[in-house]
């Protein structure tokens, strides 16, 4: 196994600036840093795993968490998975800090502010809003030493060590296909999407229409409306759609606020005139499948989605070597009323 004595001498510098790179103490040139950086990563170099406990304990490293609000019941199991975690980074003096906050831009930076210079924290995990504001702060962050890992959804030209979340695009291609599997003849889909500005929204969307113009050209996407993963929202902008499109037999929930649109369609009596596909195993998803109102959702691991950025943040605020993969994608899971 490699030391830290074996990577200062092929490094032509000192143990003591080696130490300070590969555990995020003090500045240090940057070409040497990255000279470091490769040389341990060659010589596949791992700390002394005691060492670490005790390096954790010494540092009372402090991770934030920003998360949408709860108007989302997804978010709720990701929450779970944030606060087991937090329960087990306690034994390494390591506090976690959550906030959530709403689809907004300007709520988003005011909470990575104050955890940032009010609570000074070492490293943030964040569920973006894709808005350049917010990736300018992340490359910010990154070059003040604070490590940010997005979670649920990613965020486009910023500096995040890692991602972990489902690949949306698969997923959107996944609901495609399944979409084909459960419905016949001509298809006249409405769409229901959180958020234009959630990347995650929009690459599902992209991945579902790319494949139906690719391989299904018997269903045809009529309308798309927008409901900010709010059920009151989502009532309303269904209840718009299936008027204005009746010949609607078909919807796709992108994002959150099924349950208000599928009481829409309860309201009109076409529950059993719509196929309905739809992400997450949230209580009252899971009671609609289990009604029949729904004929299958995709899940994708949220409390993963909570727990995982917090083990890459630690690990990496302890040992200073980055992930292997930037990408962490959970597994796409077809639940239907037999399985769930």
């Amino acid at each position: 196994m490699a030391t830290i004595k074996e990577i200062a001498e092929l490094a032509g510098v000192s143990r003591g600036t080696v130490d300070r790179v590969l555990n995020n103490r003090g500045a240090v040139n940057p070409a040497t840093e990255e000279k470091i950086r490769e040389i341990a990563k060659a010589l596949d170099y791992r700390p002394n795993r005691a060492g670490l406990v005790l390096a954790a304990q010494k540092k009372n490293l402090k991770l934030g968490v920003i998360l949408f609000s709860q108007s989302n019941p997804f978010f709720e199991d990701v929450l779970k998975g944030v606060r087991n975690k937090a329960e087990e980074l306690a034994e390494y003096n390591c506090c976690v800090l959550i906030r959530e906050v709403h689809f907004n831009v300007e709520e988003q930076l005011d909470a990575i502010n104050e955890l940032v210079e009010i609570e000074e924290i070492s490293g943030l995990a964040i569920a973006p809003y894709n808005d350049p504001r917010i990736s300018d702060k992340i490359n910010r962050l990154w070059e003040k030493g604070i490590p940010t890992v997005t979670l649920n959804t990613d965020i486009e030209n910023s500096s995040r060590i890692a991602y972990v979340g489902s690949n949306y695009t698969r997923s959107g291609e996944t609901a495609a296909g399944l979409m084909h599997l459960l419905t016949y003849g001509e298809v006249n889909l409405g769409v229901i999407s959180g958020s234009p500005k959630i990347l995650c929204h929009t690459e599902r969307i992209a991945g579902f229409e790319n494949k139906i113009k690719k391989e299904y050209p018997n269903i045809h996407i009529t309308g798309t409306v927008v409901n900010n993963d709010d059920d009151f929202e989502s009532y309303d902008q269904t209840l718009e759609l299936l008027r204005r499109y009746p010949e609607i037999n078909a919807l796709f929930f992108a994002a959150g606020g099924v349950y208000g649109g599928c009481r829409a369609v309860m309201s009109l009596h076409r529950e059993k005139k719509i196929t309905i596909l739809a992400f997450d195993k949230v209580p009252t998803t899971k009671e609609l499948v289990q009604e029949g109102i729904i004929a299958a959702t995709i899940c994708q691991q949220p409390r993963t989605q909570g727990s995982k950025p917090l083990d890459i943040l630690f690990a990496y605020l302890t040992t200073g070597v980055l992930p292997e993969k930037e990408n962490h994608y959970v597994s796409i899971d077809i639940r239907i009323k037999e399985n769930l």
